[in-house]
């Protein structure tokens, strides 16, 4: 395991791995010492430090250093085993990279054959067949994947150890519309839509990585967020291809993060319009966080009871939501 690790670290160094997600800094010192602004907390002036040579960081601003693999914790809020395993998935050529491509050219395949989950599509507001191929939206009816990768020569271990399969054997995902989750590329995660009884979501127990298609939208200046795929995916559908979702209400620090990449970026928050104002509250909460750093926001009332995907299931066209985000609101 030690020797893993080393190997690891060695392929993936701290620097060029901070580089890659576009950590700017400036060389300090006459040793292989660079500084910038801290990506672990919000700061004004560098105190992120990074010593190239030991593969090593230290912010004076927030107290925390370590390795990669520490940074990869905290930025992630993952465990050290949860952090191995990603860095090993996202950066390093292996298995589960091509396991997860073929569960989701699988997926692929079965949404065309089994016309309940185009009619369940059609029902959310969601028809273009183009859309679905950029995303690579697939249908998991449950009981054939198993089968299907172990004639690809994966063993059950391996299916098991993704989450594909349960201890019992059986698929996973059942009845459910599959999203494939990116990032930087690479799949790291897919969520599952139930179209049955069964509860509604299920991702695989993995990173879900950053905020949605980032490496498509991250150049917006203006941004959309919602909670989740089915909201993005009818934006996209209407032409808003500068959406993009955090997966649920709350972000994560590196989802955060993210958002406030450009001190110029308006976002605008299209959280769910729930009956509880659980989703009005955690709209209300974001903005100000996001204000508080300089990064402008708008919070989009949409009808009671209604999330985008919703509201365009009801019968709104592009014109209403295009009046909504007219409308929205700053604190």
């Amino acid at each position: 395991m030690d020797a893993d690790l080393a190997e690891l670290k060695r392929r993936l160094p701290l620097l060029e791995y901070l580089q890659r997600r576009h950590w700017k800094a400036q060389h300090v010192g006459a040793q292989q010492e660079f500084v910038g602004l801290c990506p672990l907390h919000q700061e004004t002036h560098p105190s992120f430090y990074v010593n190239a040579g030991k593969n090593l960081f230290y912010c004076h601003g927030c107290g925390r250093g370590g390795d990669l693999i520490r940074f990869v914790e905290l930025e992630r809020q993952l465990s050290f085993r949860q952090s191995v395993a990603q860095l090993q998935e996202e950066w390093c050529s292996g298995p589960v990279r091509d396991l997860l491509k073929h569960t989701v050219t699988f997926y692929q395949q079965q949404l065309s054959r089994h016309p309940e989950a185009i009619e369940y599509l059609r029902q959310r507001a969601l028809w273009n067949t183009e859309l679905f191929a950029e995303l690579q939206v697939g249908y998991a009816p449950g009981g054939n994947l198993r089968a299907h990768l172990t004639a690809l020569g994966y063993p059950f271990a391996l299916l098991l150890q993704t989450g594909l399969i349960n201890h019992q054997g059986r698929d996973a995902f059942y009845q459910r519309v599959i999203f494939p989750c990116r990032q930087q590329g690479q799949i790291v995660n897919l969520y599952g839509r139930s179209i049955g009884a069964a509860f509604p979501h299920r991702f695989l127990p993995r990173s879900r990585g950053g905020l949605f298609a980032w490496d498509l939208v991250a150049h917006y200046p203006t941004m959309i967020l919602v909670e989740g795929l089915f909201d993005l995916a009818v934006l996209w559908q209407c032409g808003l291809r500068n959406t993009t979702c955090a997966f649920g209400k709350q972000l994560t620090p590196f989802q955060f993060a993210q958002l406030c990449e450009r001190p110029d970026r308006l976002v605008y928050i299209a959280f769910d319009q729930d009956e509880n104002q659980a989703g009005q509250q955690a709209a209300r909460a974001l903005a100000l966080r996001l204000q508080t750093v300089g990064v402008a926001a708008r919070i989009v009332s949409l009808p009671a009871g209604h999330d985008p995907n919703s509201y365009f299931s009801s019968g709104a066209a592009t014109a209403d939501f295009a009046v909504l985000l007219e409308q929205a609101s700053s604190l």
